[in-house]
């Protein structure tokens, strides 16, 4: 036998299929078919009813059985309610299709935008209440970045139920990627909003600026409020534009759902400002009377705040640019050019053209006559 025969019989012993699939079944690694694929997107799909903010991730969930037809699907409604899976088991069982000689779910498959938890909250783990069901296998997107909720895979492989991972996962990263983040970094994930002319300006020299962009760019903000825990403004900004930093209709009307607001710095404000008005529906409003971004920061993720928006001034949006703290930027531009001192960034600590900061554009969308750009620094 020459070498290269010997070489790839050697190759063709050692990669011999039923090894390999072993193999990928104790990493977690194995191929899906297309009715996984279908029950998957059909729990991404009904994660979004979940909530877009608050302490726990979107989470959608489906129980199918072995020819892939879907008998049980859940989602998450917020902190405190049933999580995905457990929904789609109690689904299993109001619509008659669970097993009633045993486990309701025995023989089935659980399909999961994330990796079930593994830890008691204001909830059971998931993963025992899908080893107690008696699945056969679970499938699902991608891990729990979570220090305490993390772990549900290993707790079900050691129950004994195939755990497959990584389909669609790109697609479940991008659902969770505010809370994956907030729950990787221990503090909010950081959305810097600002408005801007196409020269970079945020008012003209005479400091007025109502309005630099159109209605429609004003309504995608307020859209945008509802689905945020917080929005911070410095003192200065109260200040000078005396704002009430509520998310409004287009009729004027308070919306259902208000963030938190939030006034950073340790200047004394006129108690009468609108920002402390919070009757009729307006958000709670506090004030943090500290200039270290950080502590700040850590205050906010210890009241729950996921997904905190800067807003402005200039001033604390540079800070929080200066000191790597921003995690997308969302800016709203205006086709007008107006010139002179005062612009919508200030100093960002860039001296030379190598330090400046590299964004990567990860959406462009028209409203009305001016764009949104939606963008995360490169090495984000």
């Amino acid at each position: 036998m020459g070498e290269e025969q010997a070489s790839r019989s050697r190759a063709h012993a050692y990669f011999t299929y039923p090894e390999l699939l072993q193999s990928l079944k104790k990493l977690g690694v194995m191929s899906f078919n297309e009715q996984h694929e279908f029950a998957m997107r059909r729990a991404l799909e009904l994660a979004l009813n979940g909530p877009a903010k608050g302490l726990n991730p979107r989470v959608g969930a489906v129980l199918i059985t072995t020819s892939g037809e879907i008998v049980g699907e859940g989602w998450h409604r917020g902190s405190g309610t049933d999580h995905a899976e457990v929904a789609a088991l109690k689904d299993l069982e109001a619509n008659g299709r669970a097993n009633f000689n045993g486990p309701i779910a025995t023989g089935l498959t659980a399909v999961v935008t994330l990796e079930p938890c593994n830890h008691t909250g204001k909830t059971g783990p998931c993963a025992q209440a899908l080893i107690t069901a008696g699945v056969e296998r679970v499938i699902f997107a991608t891990k729990d970045p979570g220090a305490a909720s993390s772990g549900g895979a290993a707790t079900l492989r050691e129950a004994g139920i195939e755990v497959d991972s990584g389909l669609l996962e790109t697609e479940a990263e991008e659902l969770i990627r505010v809370w994956a983040t907030a729950t990787r970094q221990q503090r909010p994930f950081v959305t810097l909003k600002y408005g801007s002319s196409l020269d970079g300006r945020s008012a003209a020299a005479d400091g007025s600026s109502k309005w630099i962009t159109g209605p429609e760019a004003r309504r995608d903000v307020h859209r945008r409020r509802t689905q945020i825990d917080a929005i911070l403004v410095g003192t200065g900004t109260i200040i000078a534009d005396d704002p009430e930093l509520t998310a409004r209709h287009r009729d004027g009307s308070l919306r259902a759902e208000q963030p938190i607001r939030v006034i950073l710095g340790e200047t004394e404000l006129d108690p009468a400002a609108r920002i402390f008005d919070e009757t009729e529906g307006k958000g709670k409003t506090v004030q943090l009377r500290t200039r270290d971004l950080n502590s700040a920061l850590i205050t906010l993720f210890d009241m729950g705040v996921r997904h905190l928006m800067v807003e402005g001034g200039a001033v604390v949006a540079s800070e929080f640019v200066r000191h790597n703290l921003v995690n997308e930027y969302l800016i709203y531009m205006a086709p007008k050019l107006i010139g002179g001192p005062v612009t919508s960034l200030g100093n960002l600590g860039v001296a030379n053209i190598s330090q400046a900061k590299e964004l990567e554009f990860i959406e462009i969308k028209p409203l009305g006559p001016d764009l949104m750009i939606r963008a995360i620094e490169r090495n984000n």
